[in-house]
């Protein structure tokens, strides 16, 4: 440094460190999208695969264009009644120099503008599973813009905005529980409300197809949450991130195994759907806490959520609500048991010096958490189930019951997710001179058959 010229101590820089960490962060949380696409087209029956997958791949085109456009303004734009956001220069994200900083961190604006924006188009897409078999791609799509537009931006501002008011409030949300998880819950349940169950809800079997495209989504997600999670902190500097990504896989692991004992305990078995199924919840649990709790209040968040949330899924049956694929269950009760419990195991030496009910902070912070979810819940709750009842009366939510019934797929995609006509050879089979007897070429011939039958 030249002589004469000084930098003030707490004046930021950018640090090229950061942000490639940063970047690598935000290629992780868009790999999620597609490993939620696996996840939930593995959960649905072989004639609705394909839509379930677009429902996910949908949402990184639509939601991309609207925050360029307007989102991340109203996200992250000045404050204006501590509801949303706007800044001129964030319009089209047109007014934002190459190295121009975010405000008290050293990361470039862009840089943390497309790590929030990989939030965005994976909220909307969380939703999806639970209305999985019976909507019209045309209707969601039109539904993930409003939603978008009208509940997810102004949320996201609420809760990480400045001046937003559950941010002012001093509501703790790490990386989402309220913005993302019980937001996009509380949306899948008003939706589901409106638009009714699919046809043959708790009468025909409705299995999913394929466990291991499951586990590979599963796997796929919990290796993106922890660019989720450790990113969400814009950078290395002071060891919340570390703590941040240790957590994440100590409540992730202890939920998977919680899951699975209370499968063992009430049914019987551990099935690969419930270690997939409770890894979720434990990553949706720690969200919000990972960065307030130490590595033991990450496993009680963990075990607590794996089996509340595992308990919960069953609670369609008996209230009658139809989520497809437990969007209800796991995202938006993982995502209240997540926030809520930082009121009773934040520590007070993570993200703040926020104590909890057992590190003697009393219930200030947990009344401040019940605050941040109730209004999350109810505000996307109402405004989702009337998105989907204008829409509905518009142009139809759902497409019709024969529709439903041939195949989701073909009517919307006019494609399905897997064709076996040319399997195997089966001509070559059928061609060759009959064999005088019983054998593996008779065998092989036979089963050919059966599946191009």
């Amino acid at each position: 440094m030249p002589p004469g010229i000084t930098l003030a101590a707490d004046t930021p820089t950018l640090s090229a460190a950061n942000t490639g960490f940063m970047l690598i962060c935000s290629a992780l949380v868009m790999i999620m999208t597609p490993g939620l696409a696996f996840f939930y087209g593995g959960m649905v029956r072989v004639k609705s695969t394909l839509n379930m997958l677009m429902m996910s791949f949908i949402s990184l085109g639509i939601v991309t264009i609207l925050w360029v456009l307007y989102g991340f303004s109203a996200a992250f734009g000045t404050d204006h009644g501590s509801l949303i956001g706007w800044s001129s220069d964030y319009v089209g994200l047109s007014g934002i120099g190459l190295t121009q900083l975010w405000d008290g961190y050293t990361i470039p604006i862009y840089v943390f503008a497309v790590f929030q924006l990989m939030f965005a188009i994976i909220t909307p897409a969380l939703i999806s599973g639970a209305l999985a078999d019976r909507v019209k791609f045309s209707a969601w799509a039109l539904f993930i813009t409003l939603w978008a537009t009208l509940v997810y931006f102004p949320v996201a501002h609420w809760v990480w905005g400045t001046g937003g008011w559950a941010f002012d409030l001093g509501v703790i949300d790490f990386a989402g529980g309220t913005a993302v998880h019980i937001n996009a819950g509380a949306a899948a349940l008003g939706v589901i409300l409106v638009i009714g169950k699919r046809v043959g809800f708790k009468k025909d079997p409705m299995r999913p197809h394929s466990l291991p495209l499951v586990m590979l989504g599963a796997g796929l997600l919990w290796f993106g949450w922890f660019g989720f999670n450790a990113g969400s902190w814009l950078g290395n500097d002071d060891g919340v991130g570390a703590l941040m990504f240790v957590n994440t896989q100590v409540a992730t692991a202890a939920a998977m195994l919680a899951w699975l004992i209370y499968e063992k305990i009430r049914h019987g078995a551990c099935t690969t759907l419930g270690a997939a199924s409770g890894a979720v919840a434990g990553l949706v649990a720690i969200t919000p806490s990972g960065g307030s709790c130490s590595p033991l209040g990450a496993i009680a968040i963990g075990v607590i959520a794996g089996v509340l949330c595992a308990m919960a899924v069953g609670l369609k049956y008996r209230f009658g609500y139809d989520d497809s694929l437990d969007v209800v269950g796991v995202h938006l009760v993982g995502g209240v048991i997540g926030s809520l419990l930082i009121g009773f195991f934040a520590t007070g030496g993570g993200q703040s010096d926020a104590q909890g009910l057992f590190y003697g902070g009393g219930l200030t912070q947990l009344w401040k958490q019940l605050a941040g979810v109730g209004a999350v819940l109810a505000y996307s709750l109402v405004v989702s189930a009337i998105l989907a009842f204008l829409i509905d009366k518009a142009i139809g939510m759902r497409v019709s019951e024969d529709d439903e019934v041939s195949g989701i797929d073909q009517v919307e995609h006019a494609e399905t997710a897997y064709d076996f006509s040319g399997a195997g050879g089966g001509t070559v089979l059928r061609s060759a001179a009959p064999s005088p007897g019983p054998g593996p070429v008779d065998e092989s011939a036979a089963q050919i058959k059966k599946v191009d039958a």
